[in-house]
Order: C-alpha cells, then structure tokens, then sequence
C-alpha cells in the first residue's frame, strides 16, 4: 500500500486536485512542476523547466506539457487537461485518472475502456532532460498513443504569446526531431525509445489561462506553440520512454537510463522519507560550486538561507561533505567581511547584514558533526577573522558596532535582515538599527570562534578577542531584556526598543553560546509558545498587534506588507525546539514532539512531499508562495531529528 496516494474521486475533484503540486528538480537546477493531474494552473509550470547560461543562468520553459491521446477502435481519448480564458477546461482528460501513487517517483494511472496506461516522469540527476515512461498495463485490441508536445520557449517570469518570429521549423533527430524556437536557445529534442510517426502540424494554441497568476494579479493569459504530434503503436504490456531535453539522446538506451536513474530515487514511504527527498532535490551542483537552491520553482540561491538549511540538508543526505563543499564555494565571495545576496549574479548586492554571522553558524554546526578543530580552523579561520573584523572596524557604511560592542544595521530604503519584503518600494518591516537575532548570532559567533581558536591553538586571536565576551554580552541584556516585559525587544533605533513579539528573539534562546540567563530563555520561549507557535511553525508577529495580518492575500504589494507581519514560516520551529529542549530537557520531549508531529500532515497538501515558502498565521494555516522552500523543509527535518535524537 502506497504512503502517499490520491484517488480517482479526489482526482477528477478540479477543487481538490488543482491545489496540489509535484514539483521535482535535479543537481542541473532543472525541474518539473505542475498539478497532480497534469493541468498547470501557474506561469512556472512546465515538464522541462531549465536555466539558460545564455541569458543569465535564468530559468526558461522549454516543454510546458505533453498531451497523450489513447486512439483505439477509431476512438481518441486525450488524457490532457488545459484550462483557458474564462475557466473553460477542455480536454479534460483527468476523469480518466484512477490514481497516482507516489513510491520512488509519482505513478499516474489511466483507465480508458479496457485500456490501462501507466505514466511515471522524473528528471536526469546532472543533465537538462526529463524521461516519462509509458506502460501499456492492459488493452483488448491495438492500441496507438499520439503525443503532442506545447512548447513555450520563454523565461518562467513571462508568458508566450503567438508571433510571426517563432521558428517553426525542425529537425530529424533519432527516433524524434528538435527545435529551437527562438535564438540564444539551445535546440530542444524530443525522442522516443521506439520510432514514431511524426506528422509536422504547427499551430498556436491561444490563451491558456493560469489561474494561480489570474488570483494574484499578474499577466495569466499565454499562447503556447504546438509543431505537430508523433504517434507510437503498443501491444499490451510493452512500454516506452520519451525524452525531452537539451542534448541529443540514443533512443536505444533510454530504457535502461531510466531505469538507472530510477535506482537513485528514495523510496517515499514515510514521512521522513518524504522530506529527505525533497532535501536533496535542492543540492545544486553548478561548475565547480555545490550550493542550496532557496526554493521551487522561482527562487535562484540565496545566501542566507543556504547558510541556515545546511544541517537540515545534512541531515537528510547523511554526507558531512555537503558542510565543507557548500562553505568553501562561499568563502571566495566574502568581501570586507559580507557575503553577496547571490553568489551566482553576475551583479552582487550585499543587503544581508547577518549572513556571514550565519556563516559561522553554520561552520559551528559542522564542528559538532566533525570534531576537527584545526583542521576547519586552517580551512575556515581566515574567513571567520575577515567577518568579525570588518565589523568592529565598520568597513560597510551600513553596519557597524556600537561603543558597548553591539551591531547596528542600516540603510535607507532597504531591508538588511532576513525579513525583507518590500511594498511599494520600501521594506514593508522596518528593522533598522540593532536586529536582536543579529546581535545574538554576533554574541555566539565570538564565542564559538575563540573555543575553536583555542583548541586549534591561535593565541593571537584569543588576546584580540577574548575580553569581547563579557563586553557584548552585558551590552546586550541591557539593551534587549527590561525587567517590565517577560521577553527580548526586537530592535532598537536611537534608544528606543520596539517589544513587537517576533520569533526573532527565539533564535537567541537556541544558541549554542546565549548571553541570556536559563530563566530569561524559559521567558522568552513561554511567550513564543503562547503568541506565535503555530502548527506549520512559528509566526513573524504575535495576533494581538495592531500590524499583524492573519491571511496573505490580494496584490503584490498586499502580500508583500503581510509576509513578514503575521505570515507563518517552519523553518524558525528548529530554533523554538532546540531552545525548548535546552530549557526543559527530557521533560520537553512529549511538547516538541508533538509539534514536529503535525507537520506531517502538510505533504499531502500544497506541494506534495515537501514545505511550502510561508503559511497563513490563521487557521487552517494554507499554503502561500513558492511551493517547496529549503530553508523550511530543512527546518523540519533538523527539529524532528533533534526530537528523535534527544540527548541530555
């Protein structure tokens, strides 16, 4: 019996089946993403969706999707589904759906009479090419399937529309042909593993509606080329592989590479083992750098984030390498202490002010699971010395320490923590000033630097920074503790504290090195229990304030304002355990335990298998933005194996 399975009755349901997503990717940064049963309902929906060196590293829609008619007795059944302008579906091919199945990959089974047909689709591990293999299960007479490919061509940002420039010409290819629609993209091929009949037929198909674009306001109508069809006869129990991709396959061993890629999949038979899954479907191999994906389907790397899914990551691949491969792909981009936003761009922004404190967090995670001092101290130390350097001599205009040592952060008309929404034009969260997770995540990163100085024997850096220990840790509980609030200021700008309860302070609780006394911690944790804890994580702000936005929902800039006042996101619930379990030890277990229990219930929701980018702050807490975020499943997974692994 499979884990995770959808029925024909909830198949065939548009209400229930277009909410759910399968998105897939490879280490090639390429994906696959559409609904359960085949109808993309967004702009970034597409059976190959592949970044372009050409333009960028930018990802574009190759195939957007690939109808299959079964023709048997003279009768066509299309077993596609379209949605166009006005919400008119046609073909609507998901009533012939009796299942999927989700094992090592997703199963989809068709019923069409007597004929049975089975689809499973997954992506080449390095490579820009997807595999769908097709079974004939059962038929009582001859059987054809005709395929008929929509190409799109364009960046996932945008939509196509019909024009005179499409090149509409194409190519013989072994058992296929291939195109290239437009100039400065690589030629697409489409083969099968046994020869089809191809019949050229090009024509535009008009205003496909994508009614996910259509509910947030943007452009949602698309025309999408379809060159012609190729038609394969079966026999009962034979099956084929079609390929679609950016190099030229050998159509003679598509069987067998699919069944070799096929090996590499995890079977998904649990929760966890959903989750590992989707850990390892973020690891992107690019040249010469390992890094984090931040999510699906359209975020590029982000360096904070990267930082803060490696020990979920970890985690979930059980290889300690991904630490060291990850960190040192980062270190030659370190500049006066900052790491870039994206260390792929080709234009550098530096509007993270904490991401290199990350970083040291990050390489502290790595010691516990090494325990090789000098070794990480000789591979990581210089960079650590460049990061607290530069911020005790200020060399960014905006950050810099304080004279009692803490770190102010800031700059007009730009957000530098981790909360950075923007509507119209300006943070929609304004954190100026002294952010109290970056003071925390400063206080912990000289702690764990001169413990890991020390043990690699670094005297000059223990003189240099020994006595800042007690400097910034008594800086920082008289600026972020009053005695009249049971809980941390979020930050403060010219003196004046903003006592906003955000999940911020809880990361400071969860710190290996914590200016906080145990009772303050056990304050600070009690409220983020009582105000923020939710069952998809923690909120950004607690119900009761005047700002707080419990549904994400309207325009760009709406959604914007709400994502970081009230919106949910999972991947803070590793630092509320670890700070839980720190405060309550065993006793804690039964709690946080319990909390990590309900997360389960998400991978048959929005994305399947996987965490979404954010949640609403109110029940029954949907699923917004990007389908499968890093950060959050890695969140996840950290937290849970922290329960499971619990060790006093």
């Amino acid at each position: 019996m499979s884990y995770l399975k959808f029925d024909k009755e909830q198949l065939i349901n548009l209400e229930f089946s277009l909410q759910k997503e399968i998105i897939r990717s490879n280490r090639a940064g390429s994906y696959i993403n559409t609904t359960i049963n085949g109808c993309n309902t967004r702009k970034y929906h597409g059976l190959l969706v592949c970044p372009i060196q050409d333009f960028g590293g930018e990802k574009h829609v190759l195939l957007s999707s690939l109808d299959e008619t079964v023709i048997q007795n003279g009768a066509e059944f299309n077993l596609g589904i379209h949605r166009y302008k006005g919400g008119t579906y046609e073909p609507k091919g998901h009533k012939y759906i009796r299942d999927i199945k989700f094992q090592k990959i997703p199963k989809i089974t068709y019923r069409v009479g007597d004929v049975v047909l089975t689809k499973e689709r997954l992506l080449v591990e390095n490579e820009e090419q997807v595999l769908i293999r097709y079974k004939l299960e059962d038929a009582h007479s001859a059987t054809t399937l005709r395929f008929k490919p929509f190409l799109a061509f364009r960046n996932i940002h945008q939509l196509s529309k019909a024009n005179m420039f499409a090149n509409t010409k194409y190519q013989m290819a072994s058992n296929g042909i291939s195109m290239k629609l437009y100039d400065g993209f690589p030629r697409l091929f489409m083969q099968f593993s046994k020869k089809p009949e191809y019949v050229s037929a090009p024509d535009w198909y008009y205003d496909i509606e994508y009614i996910k674009e259509l509910n947030r306001g943007y452009d949602y109508l698309e025309d999408l080329l379809v060159p012609g069809f190729f038609e394969i006869s079966l026999k009962k129990g034979e099956s084929i592989i079609f390929a679609a991709g950016t190099n030229e396959a050998r159509p003679i061993s598509l069987k067998q590479r699919f069944t070799k890629e096929l090996k590499k999949r995890n079977e998904k038979t649990s929760f966890a083992g959903l989750l590992n899954n989707s850990a390892r479907q973020f690891v992107m191999q690019k040249t010469s750098k390992t890094d984090i994906v931040a999510g699906f389907p359209w975020y590029n790397c982000i360096t904070r984030q990267t930082f803060i899914s490696l020990p979920g990551i970890y985690t979930a691949l059980n290889d300690k390498n991904i630490f060291k491969k990850v960190l040192g792909s980062y270190v030659p981009h370190l500049k006066n202490g900052l790491f870039p936003d994206d260390i792929h761009s080709e234009n550098a922004n530096y509007h993270s002010a904490e991401s290199s404190l990350w970083f040291i967090w990050a390489i502290q995670q790595y010691f516990k699971i090494q325990q090789k001092p000098r070794e990480i101290w000789r591979n990581f130390g210089t960079a650590i010395k460049e990061i607290l350097n530069a911020f005790i001599d200020s060399k960014t205009p905006n950050i810099h320490t304080t004279s009692d040592g803490l770190i102010y952060a800031e700059k007009e008309k730009t957000a530098l923590t981790w909360m950075n929404s923007y509507a119209n034009g300006i943070p929609a969260t304004k954190r100026d000033g002294m952010p109290i997770e970056i003071n925390a995540l400063w206080f912990n990163a000289i702690c764990f630097s001169l413990d890991i100085a020390d043990m690699a024997g670094d005297e000059n850096f223990i003189d240099q920074w020994k006595d800042w220990v007690k400097k910034v840790g008594t800086a920082f509980n008289s600026t972020f503790w009053n005695e009249g609030h049971d809980h941390l200021a979020d930050v403060i700008k010219d003196g004046i504290p903003d006592w906003s309860v955000r999940p911020n302070m809880v990361i400071a609780t969860a710190l290996d090195y914590s200016p906080l006394t145990k009772e303050q911690q056990k304050m600070v944790l009690s409220v983020a229990k009582k105000k923020l804890l939710t069952k998809r994580g923690l909120r950004t702000l607690s119900p009761d304030h005047i700002r707080y936005k419990g549904v994400i929902e309207g325009s760009h800039n709406e959604r914007e304002a709400v994502a970081h006042n009230g919106a949910v996101y999972p991947w803070l619930i590793q630092f509320f355990v670890e700070g839980y379990l720190k405060i309550h030890k065993r006793g804690g277990l039964p709690f946080v335990k319990k909390i990590m229990e309900e997360f389960e219930d998400e991978m048959f929701e929005h994305g399947i298998g996987t965490m979404s980018e954010m949640y609403n702050g109110n029940p029954p807490y949907h699923a917004k933005g990007a389908i499968s975020q890093a950060w959050n499943v890695a969140g996840v997974i950290y937290a849970t194996y922290l329960v499971e692994n619990y060790k006093e």
